[in-house]
């Protein structure tokens, strides 16, 4: 089956034997990467993969030992620039998928990471 979407479902984890104790979900699909948090006032957010330009992952010693680990999304998206995914399992599987699904996401958009790195100042005109 060529055409099943993948999609990974995780839940925030506790350091505490990285239990799943929280109310915060991250779904990471081929097109959008979803964060909704809450128990009885909730929010989701979503991100479209194309935004996302780097993706980096960081485990503490705690994480380690739990087999834990925090991926950090940076995007192009102007309500969240950075958007953490903590303390989650499969964690570099994970981080592979963004990295691979953003680029498919942004070939399929034909759109292109530019970086501002203040080249050009108004008076070089």
């Amino acid at each position: 089956m060529e055409n099943e979407k993948k999609e990974y479902q995780e839940k925030k984890r506790t350091l505490f034997f990285g239990l799943p104790w929280t109310f915060t979900w991250y779904v990471v699909g081929e097109e959008f990467l979803t964060v909704k948090k809450g128990l009885l006032k909730t929010e989701e957010d979503d991100c479209y993969m194309y935004k996302i330009q780097d993706v980096k992952m960081t485990t503490s010693l705690i994480e380690r030992i739990f087999g834990l680990a925090t991926v950090i999304c940076y995007t192009g998206d102007t309500t969240d620039p950075q958007i953490p995914l903590t303390h989650i399992k499969n964690a570099k599987e994970i981080k592979g998928f963004i990295l691979e699904a953003s680029e498919v996401a942004r070939r399929k958009r034909r759109t292109m990471n530019t970086l501002d790195i203040g080249a050009m100042d108004g008076d070089d005109f």
